[in-house]
């Protein structure tokens, strides 16, 4: 790992992980090229303002759950390879249920140079506080769209967002008011202390935060996401 990344678990363990693309809950459906383990990477700048963002939850008896991190160069050109494959669609159902698979990079959904590969720039919802681990999706169950009501859509723990996370229609645009009034406040309630913390939201998804002042302005990193050399020191939790 380069010079100036952190693993966020050894900066902040009470920050909920469920890295979405290490596993196959995702809108690809299987674990994606360059994440070889389900850790949030960053750089140390923005782990730091993660972890001021999640003292100002924790007075509310609210966490910052994460789903996305650094991101290698490698997993973005596989986003992209998978974009051209029309046969491969399983996960249309739930994530992108409105929206033309072939269209994903052009409505801006995805990018062909992510800044999530500069490692400041991170997923992210809120859960509340007595969540510790992320629910796993039930294999026996159907999927439902991730513009379904909260309730019937996939249940990931979060306040109401109005969507799933990486639900990519436009029911997921930051200000669609078609979100509803509680997940509108929701959402601003998260831009707010995300804001505060020094990160630019998206307009594109609510979920979606970049670093203002990020340390690496390059092009990103392809180092591959890996287990921290710590993580079978670390107390059961």
């Amino acid at each position: 790992m380069p010079k100036g990344f952190v693993y966020l678990r050894d900066i902040d363990p009470a920050i909920v992980q469920d890295i979405r693309y290490a596993g196959s809950h995702n809108f690809v459906g299987r674990p994606i090229r360059g994440y070889l383990a389900a850790e949030c990477i960053l750089s140390e700048p923005a782990a730091r303002a993660l972890e001021a963002v999640q003292g100002m939850l924790a007075e509310k008896k609210l966490s910052l759950i994460v789903w996305d991190c650094y991101r290698p160069k490698r997993a973005v050109a596989d986003f992209l390879q998978w974009s051209k494959d029309p046969t491969h669609s399983e996960m249309k159902t739930e994530f992108y249920p409105r929206t033309d698979k072939e269209k994903l990079f052009a409505l801006g959904y995805l990018a062909k140079r992510s800044a999530h590969s500069r490692g400041s720039t991170v997923d992210l919802g809120i859960v509340p506080v007595a969540l510790s681990v992320a629910p796993p999706p039930d294999p026996s169950q159907s999927p439902k769209a991730c513009t379904s009501p909260k309730g019937e859509r996939f249940e990931d723990g979060t306040i109401d967002f109005g969507t799933g996370y990486d639900c990519l229609d436009v029911l997921a645009h930051t200000s669609n008011a078609l979100a509803g009034g509680m997940a509108l406040r929701n959402r601003r309630t998260l831009g707010s202390y995300m804001e505060r913390a020094g990160f630019r939201p998206y307009a594109k998804e609510w979920w979606h935060f970049e670093l203002v002042n990020e340390p690496f302005h390059r092009d990103g990193f392809d180092f591959e996401v890996s287990a921290s050399p710590s993580a079978n020191e670390r107390p059961a939790r």
